[in-house]
């Protein structure tokens, strides 16, 4: 019998089928801890005496409808859990609180105190591009910090950890789900500063960026002439588009900051997909505002 429940009990944790129903126990596990540290105690998660604990009973719950969604049935027969470990146990709880709230404040408004901040430090500067390189290598750099600084975090949380009170790996999980948004913010820093750092250098005077803005532009100027031997002229689009082309290019930069800022867990995707989105946006204003020869002579 002991053999037997051993081998389905292992099928089972192995199966595509408990990997997507743990990933869905632990995000909501990972909503339930924060809402604890915040002073909002419910759920799975509890904060009583100074102790920061996880009843079993909510996340198997969980993990239970999706094996019998899934169609396995035997899963239904998984009695009732109660059974809670201890995650944290310390005096400070409380500051631990005032400071998760402090750092949620902080995570709603600092992201645009600092792009104000960065938007008059390029305004003041006296060369405008220059000043976007720096800014953007700043926050990569200062991401780059934040990202130590939570391994650091990391290691002085599991040195404190008595083991008789939590398993050294079951703390590195609690502390890796923990912080798993902060990181993949602390990547898209990265990101987008190179990003930010590396559009504003091809802007630049420099050899390089004159040789790709040339092979771009020439790049673009092939399928325009296509369009004019097809007989298809946009003299006057072409005209009104290379007039307000500056503005066309800040409205888009301006939006996928936006949707950068507004957007709650932000990711190295994220930023990938609007960098995407703003190149792509980039071509098309500069595929029509290219003229032609045939648009010059005419």
């Amino acid at each position: 019998m002991e053999n037997f429940t051993e081998g389905q009990v292992s099928s089972v944790v192995h199966s595509d089928t408990f990997a997507q129903a743990w990933e869905t126990a632990n995000r909501a596990a990972h909503e339930q801890l924060v809402a604890a540290l915040t002073g909002e105690s419910s759920g799975a998660v509890a904060v009583d005496n100074n102790t920061v604990s996880v009843n079993l009973g909510p996340l198997v719950d969980i993990v239970k409808q999706r094996l019998v969604a899934a169609g396995l049935e035997i899963a239904a027969r998984i009695p009732a859990v109660n059974t809670s470990f201890v995650v944290y146990q310390s005096d400070d709880i409380r500051k631990v609180q005032n400071g998760v709230d402090l750092l949620k404040t902080l995570g709603t408004w600092m992201p645009f105190v600092c792009l104000v901040l960065l938007g008059l430090g390029v305004f003041i500067a006296r060369d405008h591009r220059l000043a976007f390189i720096g800014a953007g290598l700043g926050v990569a750099f200062a991401a780059l910090l934040v990202a130590i600084a939570l391994q650091v975090a990391r290691a002085i949380y599991l040195d404190s950890v008595p083991t008789d009170v939590l398993p050294a790996d079951a703390a590195a999980v609690m502390y890796d789900n923990l912080v798993r948004f902060l990181r993949e913010a602390v990547r898209a820093g990265i990101l987008l500063g190179l990003v930010v750092a590396a559009g504003a250098f091809l802007t630049g005077p420099s050899v390089t960026a004159r040789a790709i803005r040339r092979v771009l532009a020439a790049g673009i100027a092939w399928p325009r002439r296509g369009l004019d031997r097809l007989g298809l002229r946009m003299e006057r689009l072409t005209g009104w588009v290379a007039g307000h082309a500056t503005l066309l290019r800040g409205i888009a930069v301006a939006l996928a900051f936006l949707i950068l800022m507004l957007v709650t867990y932000k990711t190295p995707a994220l930023v990938a997909w609007l960098t995407v989105g703003v190149l792509g946006a980039m071509l098309v204003i500069q595929f029509f505002a290219t003229r032609t020869t045939q648009q010059e002579a005419t």
